[in-house]
């Protein structure tokens, strides 16, 4: 099922759950902000393959995520800072370019991940995902936790690894929750973080 969505091209990677602030001051983004909140819809955040943030429309990987505005604030004029929760994984199966130079894009809704339970030797990683969690706070990590699905825990390890914005790309993409938390569990264990 294909759906038509405003694209926010960013140097970032967000996921399904995922909490994101964003500084918005383009004309076209302020639009956009300014429609979704209206009539309560999302818009799709994909990491920039080829361009800038701001400027040019940029090329954007396919694989995105639709954005939702938890919260907005406007410390000035001209300037909304907003919130947005990360919902649904979609592929962009076609994008042009609107009027305003917003980025409009046909989209096929990705399989939603279902939940999973953790695997048994990645019971380590709920441990100290929960200390980083007790230690970021509820705005980084709001409600609800789901620390027994293997598809919450491994989004929240991917959100907040030290690793490039392209290997995050990349476990956005895969479409097995359990795979994603294998390699993030191999990443801490390379690194010293848990005991291999």
């Amino acid at each position: 099922m294909s759906e038509r969505l405003a694209l926010f091209p960013l140097q970032t990677v967000l996921f399904p759950g995922g909490v994101l602030p964003l500084h918005v001051f383009e004309a076209r983004y302020m639009d956009l902000a300014t429609r979704c909140l209206r009539d309560d819809e999302t818009f799709g955040i994909n990491l920039i393959a080829e361009g800038k943030e701001v400027g040019a429309p940029a090329r954007p990987h396919a694989v995105g995520v639709s954005a939702r505005i938890a919260s907005w604030d406007m410390p000035r004029q001209g300037v909304l800072d907003i919130v947005v929760r990360g919902e649904r994984r979609y592929r962009i199966r076609r994008a042009e370019v609107g009027e305003n130079g917003l980025l409009l894009a046909e989209v096929d809704w990705l399989p939603e991940l279902a939940p999973a339970p953790v695997p048994d030797d990645c019971a380590k990683l709920v441990e100290l995902l929960k200390a980083i969690v007790a230690d970021s706070g509820a705005e980084r990590f709001p409600e609800p936790h789901r620390y027994d699905d293997a598809e919450w825990v491994s989004a929240r390890y991917a959100e907040v690894l030290p690793i490039p914005q392209l290997a995050r790309q990349r476990l956005l993409e895969l479409d097995d929750a359990a795979s994603r938390l294998e390699i993030i569990r191999q990443f801490l264990a390379q690194h010293g973080l848990i005991a291999g």
